[in-house]
């Protein structure tokens, strides 16, 4: 049962995109009821955050076949893309740039949500550094340094969201007077009922206008009021439009085109952590092989000594060889033992490390952790290298880095930052206009006994008549002004201004020190492949010397014209240059790994599309070769 159960994972592997969600999903509100579509632009239903992806793609399972994980070059790289936490950890920064952006949008301040490049796991060996290929450092413009997003500061841009806002209220008074000629009554006592309603908008200009409707609507118990109950109400107007300080667009949009720089270095911040993802886990892989070539060494290394230590046995038992023979070829036999032991050890490690990185939770699976990883692919040496000038090298390098595009735009945020950071300077000049209509409306009061209080003819209505009065502008106000506020020394707006002046040099020179940075780090990978190369070509020559040298001993100690001390020295001279020649090869996977990276070109190299990068799904599908067992473990 378990077989057919794989069987549909390898044959879901395919269908991978389309089966599972998106790595990260923001679930929109369900469809609004036809009553409730007035609701609709208030966002009363929230936006939800789908919860994080923790089980891997189908893909890795599909892999495994008789309790062994086989991985292909191809198939390492897609199960990274799919399952590794440091790539799923940065897939979510566009889309928190993306929030970010909707929040300025509004007019609201930036926030900083970087989240900071991670160099991706190590082999268990680093004997790659100590032989001088080495990986590119970290220029460290991304957003984990602080070089990457960019939050400003400076005049406060607008509030782009309206606000519709609306109030009312009940309130009785009661009010004791001294005198009755004033009110009629020895109490005053009045009702009130007020309603207000009202809009309120600001716009990218500066400008912001409100529009106020106020009513209220009172009842008192006097007979010296013509008209009881009354109400009255007005329609208010205001206009304001500041003529220095928050003018113009170019100042309040800034923090819209700093989050959509923000939000392309995000876009860029993914794209370093797959090359540095990917940079990784093959280093990974190449090693865990030459670290099974390691194996294979010292596996042939110990039955040669263990072949000659029976020989040894042998002629000791006939009285033709000294014993003392047999102690030192048992002590070579014991120390290939060892030097094995370290290879299988390294090799487990090495699994256990790769196994890690290709899954989102890690080795907590059983039918994981009990696997054993088998590459598919051995490491070839081109019989010569085919490179480019290395003038042209570093031109390309300086077009296709992530590192210095997400630089330039780090530079022009700053310089966007400069146009808040000058206003800010200038006083504060606002001119406004305030136009309000008014009207008053009730009835003739009936306690009035006064022939001589006599409302006035218009005021006699009811409601409607209020707003004809207010709508035909009746009773209009008008007022218009200006207010100017001078701060004196504004010391912080030209401290700020300063800042972002010298923070605007200091990545003119960072960008300068990344392109300088950039044409070494292609200088040195063109040389350090050319000379792993090298090394690989004296390791293979001195390794086909050690094997004749091998040989001829060991026909010299046939006829007995060598000792065995010399045989077991050229036996570990042999083991030496073996070891030597596959940690060369080796040393030329990780220089070209870093030449890869140093001209901008891992991506392309290993046919990797950034938008499955950016989805977590792979469309291509994984490939065992037919003679790989079909059982299963469990």
């Amino acid at each position: 049962m378990s077989y057919f159960r794989r069987l549909f994972s390898v044959l879901c592997v395919g269908l991978t995109c389309f089966a599972q969600s998106p790595e990260v999903s923001i679930q929109e509100p369900k469809p609004y009821p036809v009553v409730g579509r007035f609701l609709k632009p208030f966002h009363i239903q929230p936006r939800v955050v789908g919860p994080a992806l923790l089980s891997n793609t189908p893909r890795l399972e599909s892999l495994v076949r008789g309790g062994n994980l086989y991985l292909s070059v191809q198939d390492v790289i897609a199960v990274a893309l799919e399952n590794n936490l440091d790539i799923a950890i940065q897939r979510y920064a566009p889309a928190l740039a993306s929030e970010v952006l909707r929040r300025t949008q509004s007019g609201q301040f930036l926030r900083n949500v970087g989240l900071p490049i991670s160099d991706g796991p190590q082999s268990v060996s680093l004997a790659g550094v100590t032989s001088g290929v080495v990986g590119l450092p970290d220029t460290g413009t991304g957003v984990g340094s602080g070089g990457g997003l960019v939050v400003s500061i400076g005049t406060t841009p607008p509030g782009l969201d309206p606000t519709l806002f609306a109030s009312g209220g009940f309130q009785h008074q009661t009010t004791p007077e001294d005198n009755l000629y004033v009110v009629g009554v020895p109490s005053l006592v009045a009702d009130y009922r007020s309603y207000t309603a009202g809009y309120f908008q600001q716009f990218i200009t500066g400008t912001a206008a409100q529009i106020l409707y106020t009513s209220t609507r009172v009842k008192v118990n006097s007979p010296d009021f013509a008209v009881n109950p009354f109400t009255t109400g007005d329609l208010d107007l205001q206009l304001q439009q500041p003529l220095l300080q928050g003018w113009g667009i170019a100042v309040n949009n800034r923090y819209m085109r700093v989050a959509k720089n923000n939000a392309k270095v995000s876009d860029l911040q993914l794209k370093r952590q797959v090359v540095k993802t990917v940079s990784a886990i093959l280093n990974l892989y190449w090693d865990l092989v030459s670290f099974n070539e390691a194996i294979r060494i010292r596996e042939l290394a110990l039955a040669t000594a263990q072949k000659l230590l029976e020989g040894n046995q042998h002629q000791a038992e006939l009285g033709t060889l000294p014993k003392i023979e047999v102690t030192r070829a048992a002590a070579e036999v014991s120390s290939a033992k060892e030097n094995l032991l370290i290879a299988q050890t390294n090799v487990a490690q090495q699994e256990t490390v790769l196994k890690n990185a290709l899954s989102r939770n890690g080795v907590t699976s059983p039918w994981l952790d009990e696997v054993h990883v088998i590459p598919l692919d051995s490491i070839k040496v081109p019989e010569k290298e085919d490179l480019k000038p290395t003038a042209e090298l570093v031109n390309q390098a300086l077009q296709t880095r992530p590192e210095l595009e997400q630089a330039r735009i780090t530079l022009e945020s700053f310089k966007i930052n400069l146009a808040g950071t000058r206003n800010a300077l200038l006083p504060t000049l606002n001119a406004f206009a305030e136009f309000t209509n008014n009207g008053l409306a009730g009835a003739a009061n009936p306690l009035n006994t006064d022939p001589l209080n006599i409302p006035a003819p218009y005021v006699l209505g009811g409601y409607g008549n209020l707003l004809s009065q207010i709508i035909q502008r009746h009773f209009p106000n008008y007022t218009v002004g200006f207010s100017l506020n001078v701060q004196i020394r504004n010391r912080a707006a030209q401290a700020d201004y300063v800042a972002d002046q010298l923070a605007v040099r200091q990545n003119e020179l960072q960008l300068q020190k990344e392109v300088n940075q950039v044409r070494v780090d292609v200088k040195n990978a063109v040389i350090g492949l050319q000379q792993a190369r090298a090394r690989y070509e004296t390791a293979v020559a001195t390794r086909s010397l050690a094997q004749q040298t091998l040989d001829s001993e060991t026909n010299r100690f046939k006829f007995g014209e060598s000792t065995i001390a010399q045989v077991v020295q050229t036996q570990r001279d042999m083991a030496t240059a073996q070891d030597a020649e596959v940690q060369a090869m080796a040393n030329y996977t990780h220089a070209k790994i870093t030449f890869d990276e140093a001209v901008g070109q891992t991506l392309d190299t290993n046919g990797i599309s950034m938008q499955e990068a950016a989805a977590g799904r792979v469309a291509r599908e994984s490939s065992i070769p037919a003679n790989v067992p079909q059982g299963v473990k469990q």
